[in-house]
């Protein structure tokens, strides 16, 4: 793959996860897998406006659903999307100084095994 390609898709993430009310369905997520009517809740959004959320993060490859009877459960795909907030939190915090507090040499990524089907 191209390093070109590689960036665009990353940047389509990025993006995918770049509102508040998809970082709270995530945050969510991380606990276990939730139908729609829950996720509304805690956005506290119509449920045209969440499956919208929904269907953008599954078209990414963030969630995935399953359907019992009319019902529709979403989790999440890729549970080590939350290490990435992990990051962007260290940034937030550490402003400038991430570089300085956090080299490349102190870091350590664990390879999570990922089901991608």
């Amino acid at each position: 793959m191209k390093r070109n390609d590689r960036n665009i898709r990353r940047a389509k993430i990025i993006k995918a996860l770049a509102h508040p009310s998809r970082l709270a369905i995530i945050n969510r997520l991380e606990k276990g897998e939730a139908c729609v009517c829950e996720l509304q809740k805690i956005v506290d959004a119509d449920i045209s406006t969440v499956s919208k959320h929904l269907s953008l993060m599954k078209k990414t490859g963030i969630v995935e659903d399953r359907k019992e009877g009319l019902w529709v459960y979403y989790r999440l795909r890729v549970p080590c999307v939350i290490r990435f907030f992990d990051c962007i939190d260290a940034v937030a915090e550490n402003g400038s100084d991430i570089n300085n507090q956090y080299s490349t040499r102190n870091i350590q990524c664990q390879n999570d095994e990922v089901d991608v089907k």
